[in-house]
């Protein structure tokens, strides 16, 4: 299914980024274009890569899927206790301990079920049925204490994840560390869903030309070899995308793309998936009313 891709150079460390810009280790790169080019033919390409079918039942239209009841998902990054140094913005993006193992003991108690891309995706795309009252928790930038106590804490009720991994920070160990390759693979072994968050946390409306390959496809390869499965998922750094980055992500095999809480796109919903950052400030109760209240039929 896989479309061919360059082998992997080494890769040089870099400064990495966080999911926002506001928020403690976050860099951005200098702009080089908001705009890709693309040609009719590309656009027809990437069109043809999409599955059509499942099970005997073909792909909704986007008026369909845009109709279906959206499925909370919720966004976590850092899980480890606030310091001293911790701005108040980047709080929203570091939930400490004992606030994850309220979110997630909530959504075990209210019921919940965990679900992953595949499931969503064939729920949208297709029509299937999903389990009462799903919920769908994610985890970017490859932070350890997310293997390390995310991991594990949904283990203890029977969920699942999604890990959203850039690979640039993959294996390093210094100021902040991250999951190594051993760590990704066993995620992926226990049935927990690895997808591309790129290479170093690049704002897709700045891709041009050689960057796909090194922010896309050649992470991509990476996290294929690791864990020796397709990576169907993508998730855009800060949340933010444009409607050329949608086909550039359609022609290299993606079956969805995660948003943050913004709306979808009228013409490609399942490339423009909301989710809301999980924030260290909120309880379990506020949780749970944000659940509600973002993902209501009303909100596009």
């Amino acid at each position: 299914m896989r479309k061919a891709i360059l082998n992997l150079g080494l890769l040089a460390f870099i400064t990495v980024s966080a999911c926002n810009s506001t928020a403690s280790r976050t860099t951005s790169s200098e702009d080089k274009s908001d705009t890709l080019i693309k040609s009719p033919s590309a656009q027809a390409q990437a069109e043809s890569l999409q599955p059509t079918s499942h099970n005997g039942k073909k792909i909704a239209n986007a008026a369909t899927i845009l109709a279906r009841k959206q499925v909370p998902i919720l966004c976590y990054h850092q899980i480890r206790d606030w310091r001293s140094k911790d701005s108040q913005s980047a709080k929203d993006y570091i939930i400490p301990v004992k606030t994850f193992k309220e979110h997630i003991k909530m959504l075990a108690d209210s019921g919940y079920h965990s679900i992953q891309p595949d499931q969503l995706y064939n729920y949208l795309a297709y029509g299937d049925q999903l389990p009462e009252k799903p919920v769908m928790i994610t985890f970017d930038d490859t932070d350890y204490d997310q293997f390390e106590v995310g991991a594990k804490e949904l283990d203890k009720y029977g969920f699942k994840g999604v890990y959203f991994i850039m690979t640039v920070s993959i294996g390093k160990n210094g100021k902040y560390r991250y999951m190594s390759k051993q760590d990704i693979k066993e995620l992926s072994d226990k049935g927990n869903t690895i997808g591309s968050h790129t290479y170093d946390h690049q704002n897709v409306k700045k891709l041009v030309g050689d960057d796909w390959m090194k922010q896309i496809d050649k992470p991509t390869k990476v996290l294929e070899e690791i864990t020796g499965k397709n990576i169907d998922h993508f998730a855009y750094p800060f949340g933010l995308w444009n409607k050329e980055a949608i086909p550039e992500l359609k022609k290299r095999g993606f079956k969805d793309a995660y948003i943050l809480s913004t709306s979808r796109d009228e013409k490609d919903p399942l490339y423009t998936i909301r989710r809301i950052i999980a924030s260290g400030f909120w309880s379990a109760k506020t949780l749970h009313n944000s659940m509600i209240n973002s993902f209501s039929e009303k909100r596009n």
